[in-house]
């Protein structure tokens, strides 16, 4: 573990410190600008800071004096002046950098997490490695051939352009084979080769980072840009690539040894050519990143990073009533979580439809909410202390607390724990931007007390029903008590045009049921992910227009709390006291499509791969993503554990005035989509009344959930959310990712609200699930009631409460029927003046308070 971590904080720390030092750079005398006018010596206005009364200075850079192409005492000097300013580079990193510098310290973490599993499959063939070996050797020693016969011919020739390429090209080569020698020598790091592929650091190896690959990509970079036609920098980048890559399949270096030494080469060929170039001799400009974009106008919108809305935030009910009411015409009801900018963009497509009291009262409050997404400047730092709560639970009685085998007493809560007594979480949320960066936190002191564990008749059926053997039954000892600071969400992103990129614990919401969706919900904790998110809708070209707007999303995570894996390699491993390692991973799809304003449907899918005794690889996550055909569980052609969905909503234009919206959500495991299997699959489907006649405060929504198919054999007994290879089926810290309902359930669930204003509701709740005998001896109901109220006390403080009464009846549980009452009280403030977008304006309180008192 502690190796994983040393990888990824120096894979991180290494692109911090390494790629920053052209911020060292000062503007030349043409780029200073004039501090009273704003105005540079060319008589160009530069560009100012919103609310700055001076305008913004570019990024600082020498002026370039011209190279010396003479060999003489000033190459030493020159020498000994770069390394001076790579080395102390990191002391000048700028902000705007890290919309750069964060995906690649991100893709090399993500390198130094997989280097072992990628070098110990790549072909070990001595021919395959000789020529490897071969391509590297001979294309260094052809860049230094060309650098070298550039500068000679130069020489000869009196063409100073020339003569420039290959010196410089040759300063850069020494200047990274310095460094990267340095790095080399006090980082020790093992090459593949030794120590069966450990790759660790301080063991005496050479490894880290690539000489080659920092040699090759110095050189290439001084002759990409004195030569900036597109076949010279093909031909210069090309090779370059070429040698790294070979650097890895003759398997001398790591993915991330590469990785490191490439971009270490180029950004000392940016430092070597920006100070020494001469542009009188020909050449074209090479800008710093921060150059092309700090000085540059305010970012659009597109380009500004958002945070994702929490999924349990009171703005989703809010925003589902005016999609039902009709006020949006692209809202993907079945892709949650959405961005605050997103949230914001609806609000204002809101605006510009008819008015009616209810959905002016809250518009209103969301406009409020999202004042600073609708006003900030693209460039500026945002935070926010969103929020800090407290919630208190009792449960009076005996609660349930596994849908997969039984059921729930507490669903879609975010995995987190609780047992019979008193329960509390404690936390807050904060979130920052900076142009399009974005980070969020949610951290919480979460208690729950101890509680026995299931009697030894339901802990065998456990053992059956997850096709364990015999001797392996969960353990019969109490679960001990829990108290715990945990991190339940928390992700760092970029955004690049309405592309949102995020690596972290984050949590999904894929299908527009209330209860809870088939694929995934957030009844289990939020997984570790990277993930790729279209925040805001777009439209596709020619003919593909006639799907309307899109928006797609992608990920890659890993699961947790797997305990047992089976293997035609090496059959069951793991068992309940310990868990597997590593854990599993788990990729995401979804494909979402409006074709009109009151249509839309999308496509999801999920697959279990790699893990305990299958190797991560790209080919593994390759196949997992598009292969049709199944393999035995393990096996080199298994493609991983794979699950389908399909998701529809419709809202009735004409009948019901419009209030009313039709939905359903497929799910299926092991085929292409319910659509095709809808026979075989299971099925969510509800209706919402977003307005009632003559109760224009009320909603109602009703939903028929179940995976006990009626075509019942094969696909009966627990089959779904299960799996042969992944015996922990498709579960988080032992919840299920989708639905309540369970491997072979039926129920119903129902709310009628009633909105007193957009943030004070009165709500009652019902829930009824029967789990199937073929699956569990004697099979199993549970029924819910229950209250739920939220009122808004004053601007910034509200108070949450609910009582929910449970039966529930599993005999090999217990015999008789058991009852528990469970009550909540939450408490949660928003400290508005503890941010940096308490600039709302006094028209937006005034929205609040109105929105308070019903107006």
């Amino acid at each position: 573990m502690y190796q994983g971590i040393t990888r990824l904080l120096l894979g991180c720390c290494l692109f911090l410190v390494f790629a920053s030092w052209n911020r060292t750079c000062r503007a030349t005398p043409r780029q200073e600008s004039s501090e009273s006018g704003g105005v540079s010596q060319s008589g160009e206005t530069l560009p100012q800071d919103a609310g700055s009364k001076k305008p913004s200075p570019p990024p600082l850079r020498p002026e370039p004096h011209g190279a010396d192409t003479s060999l003489g005492k000033h190459v030493v000097k020159d020498f000994v002046d770069d390394q001076k300013a790579i080395w102390t580079g990191p002391f000048h990193v700028r902000l705007v950098d890290a919309e750069w510098l964060v995906p690649l310290g991100g893709a090399a973490a993500a390198m130094f997490a997989t280097d072992t599993e990628v070098s110990k499959h790549l072909s070990s063939s001595p021919n395959r490695i000789s020529e490897s070996n071969n391509v590297a050797n001979y294309g260094v020693a052809s860049l230094a051939a060309a650098a070298g016969g550039m500068y000679v011919w130069g020489h000869f020739t009196h063409n100073d352009h020339m003569r420039e390429t290959g010196f410089l090209a040759g300063e850069a080569a020494a200047d990274a084979l310095a460094t990267t020698y340095a790095l080399k020598y006090s980082l020790r790091r093992e090459r593949p080769l030794q120590d069966n592929y450990q790759g660790q650091f301080w063991h005496g190896g050479d490894s880290f980072p690539s000489e080659h690959s920092s040699a090759a990509w110095s050189i290439a970079g001084i002759i990409g840009h004195e030569y900036p036609g597109p076949l010279p920098s093909l031909l210069a980048y090309g090779l370059a690539a070429a040698i790294s890559s070979s650097r890895v399949t003759a398997k001398q270096h790591f993915p991330s040894d590469v990785l490191i030494g490439s971009a270490l080469g180029w950004l000392i060929s940016q430092e070597v050519y920006r100070r020494h170039h001469d542009p009188t001799v020909g050449g074209g400009d090479w800008q710093t990143y921060a150059e092309s974009h700090e000085s540059g106008p305010s970012r659009p919108s597109n380009n500004v990073g958002s945070p994702y809305m929490e999924l349990d935030s009171w703005v989703y009910p809010a925003l589902d009533r005016l999609a039902g009411l009709g006020y949006f015409s692209d809202a993907f009801l079945g892709l949650r979580p959405w961005t605050r900018r997103e949230c914001a963009r609806l609000v204002q497509e809101a605006e510009d439809h008819g008015a009616s009291p209810e959905a002016d009262r809250l518009i209103e409050a969301l406009q409020e909410e999202f004042a600073p997404e609708l006003s900030q400047d693209g460039r500026a730092v945002h935070y926010a202390v969103n929020s800090f709560y407290t919630r208190y639970t009792n449960i009076s009685g005996e609660p349930l607390r596994d849908s997969y085998h039984f059921a729930q007493t507490i669903v879609n809560d975010y995995g987190r724990p609780y047992a019979e007594g008193n329960n509390e979480i404690t936390g807050g949320d904060f979130w920052g931007t900076a142009g399009p960066l974005v980070a969020y936190a949610r951290v919480e002191y979460q208690h729950a007390p101890s509680f026995p564990a299931l009697p030894l008749e339901a802990r065998r059926v456990i053992q059956q029903v997850d096709l364990l053997p015999t001797f392996d039954v969960p353990p019969g000892t109490p679960a001990p008590a829990v108290n715990r600071v945990d991190l339940v969400e928390g992700y760092v992103g970029l955004q690049i045009k309405n592309w949102e990129i995020t690596f972290g614990k984050q949590s999904e919401w894929w299908g527009p049921d209330r209860s809870g969706p088939m694929m995934f919900s957030d009844n289990a904790e939020p997984i570790n992910m990277f993930r790729i998110n279209r925040t805001s809708p777009f439209t596709l070209p020619s003919v593909l227009k006639y799907f309307g707007p899109i928006r797609v999303e992608v990920f890659v995570g890993q699961l947790a709390g797997d305990h047992i894996i089976n293997t035609v390699s090496t059959g069951i491993v793991g068992s309940f006291t310990t868990y597997v390692h590593p854990q599993p991973l788990l990729n995401g799809q979804a494909f979402s499509f409006k074709p009109t304003p009151n249509l839309e449907f999308g496509f999801t899918r999920t697959t279990i791969f790699a893990g305990e005794g299958v190797a991560f690889t790209p080919h593994k996550l390759i196949q997992s993503i598009f292969s049709l055909g199944n393999g035995l569980p393990g096996a080199n052609d298994d493609p991983g554990d794979r699950r389908s969905g399909f998701d529809l909503t419709y809202r009735l234009p004409w009948w019901f005035r419009g209030w009313m919206t039709f939905y359903a959500d497929g799910f299926t495991d092991d085929q292409v989509t319910p659509v095709a299997y809808w026979d075989r699959s299971a099925w969510t489907s509800g209706l919402y009344f977003s307005k009632i006649p003559h109760l224009p405060k009320v909603d109602f929504r009703a939903e028929g959930i179940y995976t006990d198919l009626p075509i019942g054999g094969n696909l009966s007994h627990g089959f779904f959310y299960t799996n042969t290879h992944y015996l922990s089926g498709y579960t988080n810290m032992g919840n299920l990712i989708g639905s309540w309902i369970g491997r072979e359930g039926q129920g119903a669930d129902g709310w009628a609200t009633y909105w007193f204003t957009p943030r004070s509701k009165l709500q009652l709740n019902y829930r009824h699930q029967k789990v199937s005998k073929q699956f569990i001896p004697n099979g199993g109901t549970l029924t819910d009631v229950g209250v739920y109220a939220d009122f808004l006390v004053r601007n910034h403080f509200s108070v949450t409460g609910s009582v929910q009464y449970e039966t529930w009846n599993f005999p090999v549980i217990s015999p008789t029927q058991k009852t528990d009452v469970s009550t909540s009280i939450q408490f949660t403030y928003w400290p508005e003046f503890l941010n940096s977008k308490n600039s709302t304006s006094t028209a937006g309180v005034e929205n609040r308070e109105r929105s308070h008192r019903g107006l």
